[in-house]
């Protein structure tokens, strides 16, 4: 006789901080961010190796990811203007071991049916700030980009930021396990074609929405990982 399974734990929310996201210190916006962004955008349209996610493949991201997406000299302005904003002097490459990797600077290609909203945050140990860059003409508003807090038992609205003693989300929880509806929307940034977005990689945050079926038709944005001091 097979033993039950051992159930998941309960998420440890006590051990979030809440650090209300602020324009200018906690996530920035650029628009008009590229001088050319239909070059970036048609440049990964007739690309080949895109790389497939989920639902696809048994990977943590959704669609497909194309790698690199901007080339040196369109992502070097970006990168000063991040530096700039966060008041830091330079990026660097993360020390990380062979598991680890990171999608720094890829075109991400997500349909309808193929993400949903997926409240995270970004390993420390892989990057300090993260970016999403906004490449189709035609996105709607409403899918852009939200940061979201967590929900007590009783109701009461709890953390949304990572505490430096830990690394991500899932360690600060001590699980993976997430019941439904323990997250609420707190603070949400519109989606605009050629808007960058940039943010502290341990605020919860995730896509707001996902649209589109053709290739042409999909969220496609550009992301970047950037560890900075």
């Amino acid at each position: 006789m097979m033993n039950p399974p051992h159930p998941s734990p309960a998420p440890k929310l006590n051990r979030l901080v809440y650090r209300e996201p602020q324009l200018g210190r906690d996530y920035w916006v650029l628009d008009d961010a590229l001088p050319d962004p239909m070059a970036v955008r048609e440049r990964a349209l007739a690309a080949e190796g895109w790389v497939l996610g989920a639902p696809h493949r048994a990977e943590s991201w959704p669609g497909m990811r194309l790698q690199p997406g901007l080339t040196e000299d369109e992502l070097a302005p970006l990168e000063r203007w991040m530096l700039k904003q966060t008041g830091t002097r330079k990026v660097y490459a993360p020390q990380v071991g062979v598991a680890d990797r990171i999608n720094h600077n890829c075109v991400q290609l997500v349909g309808l049916g193929e993400g949903r909203v997926k409240p995270h945050t970004d390993s420390r140990a892989l990057c300090t700030y993260a970016a999403v860059l906004y490449l189709s003409p035609d996105i709607p508003a409403h899918a852009g980009t939200s940061f979201f807090r967590v929900v007590h038992p009783d109701g009461q609205p709890g953390g949304n930021c990572v505490p430096s003693r830990f690394a991500n989300l899932v360690e600060a929880f001590g699980t993976r396990f997430v019941p439904n509806g323990l997250f609420v929307p707190d603070v949400a940034v519109d989606a605009r074609f050629n808007r960058l977005l940039l943010y502290r990689a341990d605020l919860i945050h995730s896509a707001s929405a996902y649209v589109g079926e053709a290739p042409a038709e999909r969220r496609m944005t550009a992301v970047f990982f950037w560890m900075a001091r």
